[in-house]
């Protein structure tokens, strides 16, 4: 009986942490777009860290995603485990969907409806950076 109820309770607390973890992931940290307007991506927190998310591209931006072997652009995380390195910076992964390859990454927040996202290659050589802007919603 005792096994029981400790299974019970182990089982009602995982629950409640995918929940929490769930609605954590939800909470939206604004929506930015890229230099050419092709890609919007909500920020939003994923755990202890922020990611961004796809949620609308333009036909183009969807195609040379597929060339690059995404079927599906939307829902895509493109920016992940995006940690504070120092005031306004943060570091972690970034996905190019065009060439399906993952980099280490800068996001810098300029102001607060700029923000400058840079890709590196290894130890910060061969980047290329982009100014995204926020949407107003």
């Amino acid at each position: 009986m005792r096994a029981r109820a400790s299974l019970a309770l182990l089982v009602v607390s995982a629950a409640l942490s995918a929940s929490a973890a769930r609605a954590a992931d939800s909470e939206s940290l604004g929506i930015w777009t890229n230099p050419q307007r092709s890609v919007q991506v909500r920020a939003h927190r994923c755990g202890t860290a922020t990611c961004g998310t796809v949620i609308q591209a333009s036909e183009k931006a969807r195609a040379d995603a597929r060339k690059g072997g995404m079927d599906n652009l939307i829902g895509a995380r493109l920016f992940s485990g995006f940690v504070p390195e120092k005031e306004n910076v943060w570091r972690g992964k970034v996905f190019v969907p065009d060439i399906g390859k993952t980099f280490s990454g800068t996001i810098t927040l300029v102001n607060e409806r700029t923000l400058s996202a840079q890709g590196c290659l290894i130890g910060r050589i061969g980047c290329r950076s982009q100014v995204w802007t926020r949407v107003d919603n």
